[in-house]
């Protein structure tokens, strides 16, 4: 058999390159370069600045302010108008877990993570950005007294897990209180423990243990540095280190801080045992989940440190769930206990600058405090607050646009980007009312 070879001149090859590169260059090198012009920009931490251009160059914010002269090259987006937010973030959600959620089979599970069992192609994923959100904070469930490793990402829908990730994010463990931790509607009763006192137990012996853990290592690591300078004369043996143990080694993070506690908690009793377990190990303040009941006890939240995630209006749906108010928001507000709300559902994360709005509604809560309760606030409960949350020089360019101001009835997302990429964009997309007949038998979306 003969081969021809395909004899390609130099010229025609730089050609060919040259082609290829024009081709590619824009969607790979510009595509987190944009330029959003003239709309109302919500800082969040600044004040709203009306008819104001936003640059995000390399996918940061590299420039706020009226009339900037966009780079050549860069695309535009016209926003006059329109409402220009930070991404809204969700730190509290289950979406994206394939069959991971829970690990019941014992009650200390924290060296399991989430990270093991992302489905970062989920739909949910896609509705979401149509919200504006750009963040999730994606969740072990709270079946155990402590259960594993959480993950920060962003919804870059489309690309796989690894770009997903926010690697610089602090970590976070799942604690939980309440009747899903002592398993009050399962038929099955021997997994200890089975009531409040039990997992107050469970607390304290996780967190001695891991406090004997860390000795352990520090008495292991002095007599090895002990021994190193004395090995220099060849003397003894080289001190054995302890075994490691997965599970303590998470611990061990959470107790040195290395790692936020996320506490899943309906009952004020329960959370005040919570704190008093922790400030008696020494164990940093963390985040409440949900807070049902947390009004009760807002001036030791403050007091204490802790801050909480709640639901909007949930309340009623169970026992420990009955006492609970839409009130909250404004009582923690008013005490100044730091607060964000979430969604803890792959449906209601699409309208959460609706749920903020509650906010207004239940007690008068000023608008910007709302705003922040889906993004600087849970920026700060995740430790993210440094590149999200807020529009700002340096920052992430995490945006979501919106025809209304967000907590206005009407309001709805137009599009989401992340760092400078579309990801959400309403006139590019198929949404349902492309598909609305006219009841007189026409399309009503056509001429």
């Amino acid at each position: 058999m003969t081969v021809t070879r395909l004899k390609v001149r130099p010229f025609s090859a730089l050609l060919v390159t040259i082609l290829c590169l024009i081709v590619v260059w824009p969607q790979t090198i510009m595509a987190q370069d944009l330029f959003i012009r003239g709309g109302t920009v919500l800082t969040i931490t600044e004040g709203n600045l009306t008819d104001t251009d936003v640059y995000i160059k390399d996918g940061r914010i590299a420039g706020i302010g009226q009339n900037l002269e966009a780079p050549e090259g860069v695309r535009v987006i016209d926003a006059r108008g329109l409402f220009v937010m930070p991404g809204i973030l969700d730190d509290h959600s289950h979406m994206g877990v394939d069959r991971g959620i829970n690990e019941g089979s014992r009650s200390v599970v924290p060296e399991v993570s989430i990270a093991d069992v992302i489905k970062h192609d989920d739909p949910a994923f896609f509705t979401a950005l149509a919200g504006g959100i750009t963040t999730i904070h994606t969740m072990h469930g709270s079946a155990n007294s402590i259960g594993g490793q959480n993950e920060t990402i962003k919804l870059k829908w489309g690309r796989p897990w690894e770009e997903l990730v926010i690697k610089n994010a602090p970590g976070t463990l799942k604690f939980a209180l309440g009747e899903n931790v002592r398993r009050s509607s399962s038929d099955d009763p021997t997994r200890y423990p089975r009531s409040r006192s039990g997992v107050a137990e469970v607390m304290r012996e996780s967190f001695q243990l891991a406090q004997n853990y860390i000795d352990d290592w520090d008495d292991y690591q002095a007599e090895k540095a002990a021994w190193d300078r004395a090995n220099r004369r060849n003397r003894g043996f080289a001190p054995l280190p302890p075994k490691r143990d997965l599970q303590l080694e998470v611990m061990a993070k959470a107790l040195r801080g290395e790692l936020i506690i996320r506490c899943h908690a309906y009952r004020a009793d329960e959370m005040a045992m919570m704190m008093e377990v922790c400030n008696e190990f020494g164990v940093p303040a963390g985040v409440f989940e949900h807070a049902l009941d947390g009004y009760k006890i807002a001036p030791e939240l403050a007091r204490n440190g802790w801050a909480t995630s709640v639901f909007a209006d949930s309340w009623g749906y169970k026992i420990e769930a009955y006492e609970a108010i839409p009130y909250k928001m404004q009582i923690h507000y008013e005490h100044g206990v730091r607060t964000s709300i979430n969604s803890d559902s792959a449906e209601r994360v699409r309208r959460l600058f609706q749920e903020a709005a509650r906010g207004v509604k239940y007690g008068g809560v000023p608008e910007n405090e709302c705003l922040k309760m889906i993004t600087i606030n849970a920026a700060l409960n995740l430790g993210i607050d440094s590149w999200v949350g807020s529009i700002e020089l340096g920052k992430d360019g995490d945006i979501a646009i919106f025809s209304h101001y967000p907590l206005h009835t009407a309001a709805r997302c137009e599009m989401t980007i992340i760092e400078g990429e579309i990801y959400f964009d309403r006139s590019a997309t198929d949404v349902a009312a492309d598909w609305v007949i006219d009841p007189d038998g026409g399309d009503r979306n056509r001429p």
